[in-house]
């Protein structure tokens, strides 16, 4: 959803423009996957596959990863509803959008890995 509101947005822009943002948010999205949202994940896979069949439905995330998801929903309002221009919201959108995409292929891999057994 990030990707496709900064893809909008890039629209307008002229095709230069547009690549220079659409790029500058691709490497910030791998450099967030992999400084931040990687160690994150693996983290969660673990706990998953460790779980019990009686777990509760939120144990897949620890309280920290909750916590970076409400401060991360919160700065997302903050910045929609800001004046900064929407060129600079594209290359934010596409980062956290790209990373948490690269992110959620690590989750569907451990969910095959448990189907094939």
């Amino acid at each position: 959803m990030l990707c496709r509101i900064a893809f909008v947005s890039l629209l307008k822009l002229q095709f230069n423009q547009a690549i220079v943002y659409g790029l500058s948010g691709v490497i910030l999205a791998f450099a967030a996957y992999r400084l931040i949202f990687i160690r994150t994940v693996q983290k969660n896979i673990d706990r998953i596959t460790e779980m019990s069949e009686k777990s509760c439905i939120f144990a897949f995330q620890s309280w920290k990863s909750y916590t970076i998801i409400i401060v991360m929903v919160t700065i997302g309002l903050i910045l929609r509803h800001s004046s900064i221009p929407e060129n600079y919201l594209a290359v934010i959108r596409i980062a956290m959008g790209g990373a948490l995409f690269l992110s959620s292929i690590h989750y569907y891999a451990a969910f095959v890995r448990i189907l094939r057994g």
